[in-house]
């Protein structure tokens, strides 16, 4: 009886219970038209239109059902394909306050469509620094940031790596990065202290640590592999574990692999996750001309002095006198065995891509880590999974960003192809979004061409 009552009076003031459900969202923009692609379940659902407003999305409805009339944005999607934004979990901002190279590394992430980044190097400027680019004071991705470097020299004892980690805890770094150098001593210091005040630890394996150790230690990551090429040496082969080489390129051919699923059961068991770098690794150490790689479209956009000093860097790996390309090839690819090994037994990756490296620019060189993944054995959605739920799920803070819902943040990449069908398709991007900010492709390649100029004048 009330439901009829209800009904007539809807009726006579000239509604119908369907229009008061569609009542117009109030939103900043809204995506109409797309084709969202669900990252957890490799889903395409074409026909959608998501809202956004104050940089979160705040509704998903198909198509036919969504009310723009409350919209000050529309971006009409035509059928074309929206993402969440990537994470670049092996990041770098540069070191010193030059503004304009900071804002230009922070916008060079943003243009291919990073909207997470975890620093590997930090400054006590950097925390500030994620601060003002969360208030909008400053257009970047989010930011995690480490500590500065704790290694062989920075921590020479059990004292000193005691001070470290807890200054490091009291000053608001979201982790510590650690590199080589470091004595068992020091290291397992460091490792107590940290497990002491909650303070997680990633980075670089130390050789005296070795990487069962370092696994056994309960890293957080263990980034561009480390350790794992060193630790396929059979203990019955006495060599100097200094001489390793370049991320153990010099024992690639005494590597044992029948000892890799071991580590792959012990990464497993302690939850350590992986950070592959392979894309960096492979124009490193291969064997390609470093000026053709100086040459690359996106290399106009590094200041002169660093791309000089990068075709340096490699025409002195590729013209030292004990290099061998076939040595290269091969020690590449067995750090794609035991990245695939590593995947098919069930442990846990992030996207990371170590820039600005060696031929690695910040933004672009996401792009071809995802490419590096997929030859490693990955799927394209695999691949793109490292770079979206995966980090929300390491940082625990699953559906705060990484995913299309409404609540996370509104970092997304519009697409003109399926990135699930090829991963090369995630460099089609129309426009990309970071918090609720909204940028076109034009403007994205307006803001890279002033970076280009400025740096041939």
């Amino acid at each position: 009886m009330k439901k009829s009552f209800l009904l007539l009076a809807l009726s006579i003031i000239g509604l119908s219970p369907l229009s008061c459900q569609k009542k117009a969202p109030e939103a900043d923009y809204a995506f109409d038209n797309v084709r969202i692609i669900d990252v957890e379940t490799g889903e395409i659902r074409p026909n959608q239109t998501v809202f956004v407003k104050d940089g979160k999305i705040t509704l998903v409805v198909p198509s036919s059902e969504a009310n723009l009339d409350g919209t000050m944005n529309t971006i009409i999607g035509g059928g074309r394909y929206l993402m969440p934004g990537l994470a670049e979990m092996h990041a770098h901002i540069p070191g010193n306050q030059n503004m304009k190279l900071l804002e230009e590394t922070l916008f060079l992430y943003l243009s291919n469509g990073v909207t997470t980044i975890r620093g590997m190097l930090g400054q006590p400027y950097h925390i500030e620094l994620k601060d003002k680019v969360m208030s909008g004071e400053i257009l970047g991705p989010r930011i995690y940031t480490s500590g500065p470097s704790l290694n062989g020299t920075s921590v020479t004892s059990t004292e000193q790596a005691n001070q470290m980690v807890r200054d490091q805890k009291a000053a608001g770094y979201d982790f510590m990065k650690l590199h080589p150098g470091l004595t068992l001593e020091n290291f397992d210091q460091i490792v107590k202290t940290a497990k002491e005040v909650g303070m997680p630890y990633a980075g670089h394996v130390s050789i005296d640590v070795g990487v069962r150790h370092a696994i056994e230690s309960d890293y957080a990551s263990i980034d561009h592999v480390d350790g794992y090429l060193e630790g396929l040496v059979p203990s019955t082969i006495r060599v100097n574990p200094n001489a390793n080489g370049f991320f153990g390129i010099n024992f690639t051919e005494i590597a044992d692999e029948a000892l890799i699923d071991e580590l792959v059961k012990l990464t497993v068991e302690h939850n350590v996750w992986i950070v592959p770098t392979q894309a960096m690794m492979e124009r490193w150490v291969g064997p390609e001309d470093p000026e053709v790689l100086g040459a690359e479209p996106e290399m106009k956009y590094m200041p002169p002095n660093t791309l000089n000093n990068w075709i340096r860097t490699k025409k002195q790996v590729i013209e030292a006198p004990n290099y061998s390309a076939e040595q290269a090839l091969a020690f590449n690819e067995l750090r794609r065995t035991i990245i695939k090994k590593l995947h098919d037994g069930g442990a846990k990756f992030i996207l990371g891509s170590d820039a600005p490296q060696v031929f690695n620019v910040p933004g672009f060189s996401i792009q071809r880590e995802l490419e590096a993944m997929t030859r490693s054995g990955f799927t394209p959605l695999e691949a793109i999974q490292a770079g979206t739920i995966n980090p929300a799920e390491y940082f625990g803070v699953q559906g705060e960003y990484g995913v299309i819902k409404p609540g996370a943040s509104a970092d997304l990449i519009m697409l003109q192809e399926n990135p699930l069908e090829d991963i090369n398709n995630t460099r089609s991007q129309l426009g990309v979004m970071v918090r609720g900010k909204w940028m076109t492709k034009a403007e994205i390649y307006k803001k890279l061409d002033e970076i280009a100029i400025s740096y041939k004048e």
